[in-house]
């Protein structure tokens, strides 16, 4: 019998430094190899620079998303990133300061991309497993919290860098976090800004599942710089996955420096999600996808636009300033002066002038 012609129906080719998409073997849960089928891969794969994203890479991403979704063989698709020390911060603030800061035109250009690349992982046919591998921050926890799945080593760390850099987590954090982890709470992750660990990401229902990464003496141990015992404080409230103090945050930075960081654990509970799903009626898995879907999607469709458009006038001011200096600034001080800021708003100051110079970080003078 002829063999059946297939259509292509990928919108183009991905050849993008930066982004790697592989196909690898699906197995069942016992192991073995599945014969002609597949788990989609897509990589991050600028770990110098904390797999930050560039216009290049969202758009290869994107495509990469609709590919793995066209694709006949693939069962299940891994989001993820290179190396083990960032899944993504976010989008590469040195192209933001040097090419979009000031150009509020160009920027909301660069968040039709963005919103595109988020709208990709939402659509895509086959569930999607996000392999947090290190940090997900800010604009990386936003496409980390498109996917259906989230598994985490527990060394990395999660949160929101809006408000703190010139910005607001509205390119996803605002619509999904509240509808993941409450209200409450999502208003502390993107008002705050302050990062929280995997365990309180799990804890918080954030994540399907963690696995340990720190290998002492050949035996996984848990994050040692935070508590992961329930336990309470003084005032009643639970302190699990909270950043130890004193000595016992002493002892544990000794037990980090001890270790290495290994990924198997990671990987294994990756590859089991992976080996769950495959055992599922495939149009069946996709339906019930696209229901629980909903309630990101309907917050994501209602606001995106809204959201690009005011993103892109935001960088005449705030998200200019914010940029610059975590782009420029030295390395122990990457934020603007807030209160010098919030006086010279008070005092009615115009952002055209000296007023985003005066509010820059200074390297701190030597003796």
């Amino acid at each position: 019998m002829a063999a059946i012609q297939v259509k292509n129906h990928d919108l183009a080719e991905i050849s993008v430094p930066g982004v790697k998409v592989e196909k690898i073997p699906a197995k069942t849960p016992d192991g073995k190899v599945a014969q002609g089928l597949y788990n989609g891969w897509i990589w991050l794969d600028n770990p110098q620079q904390f797999n930050s994203y560039t216009t290049e890479m969202v758009k290869a991403v994107t495509l990469a998303f609709r590919a793995l979704s066209n694709a006949r063989d693939v069962s299940t698709v891994v989001f993820t990133g290179a190396g083990d020390r960032a899944f993504c911060t976010g989008g590469n603030t040195k192209e933001y300061a040097e090419y979009y800061a000031g150009h509020p035109q160009e920027y909301r250009q660069y968040m039709r991309l963005f919103n595109d690349m988020v709208s990709a992982i939402l659509a895509c046919d086959r569930p999607v497993i996000c392999r947090v591998n290190g940090m997900r921050i800010g604009g990386g926890q936003e496409i980390g919290m498109a996917c259906d799945f989230s598994v985490a080593q527990d060394l990395a760390r999660f949160g929101q860098a809006g408000p703190k850099h010139g910005s607001a987590p509205i390119g996803g954090a605002t619509d999904f976090l509240p509808v993941v982890i409450g209200a409450e709470r999502a208003m502390a992750a993107c008002v705050l800004c302050e990062p929280f660990s995997a365990h309180e990401a799990y804890h918080m229902g954030m994540l399907t599942d963690i696995t340990p990464a720190l290998k002492v003496d050949d035996s996984f141990v848990a994050n040692p710089l935070v508590e992961t015992a329930r336990i309470y404080d003084e005032y009643g409230r639970l302190v699990f996955g909270r950043s130890k103090t004193g000595e016992a945050l002493k002892a544990g930075k000794a037990l980090l420096a001890k270790g290495k960081v290994d990924l198997s654990a990671l990987d294994a509970k990756v590859e089991e999600l992976c080996a769950k799903i495959l055992l599922t009626f495939p149009d069946c898995t996709t339906k019930t996808l696209e229901e629980l879907r909903k309630p990101k999607l309907e917050a994501w469709n209602r606001n995106k636009e809204d959201s690009r458009a005011w993103l892109a006038l935001n960088m005449m001011t705030e998200a200019r300033a914010g940029f610059i200096a975590f782009n420029e600034g030295p390395k122990d001080d990457r934020e603007i002066d807030f209160v010098k800021l919030r006086q010279a708003l008070a005092r009615n100051e115009s952002w055209v002038g000296p007023l985003h110079d005066s509010i820059q970080p200074k390297a701190k003078k030597t003796a």
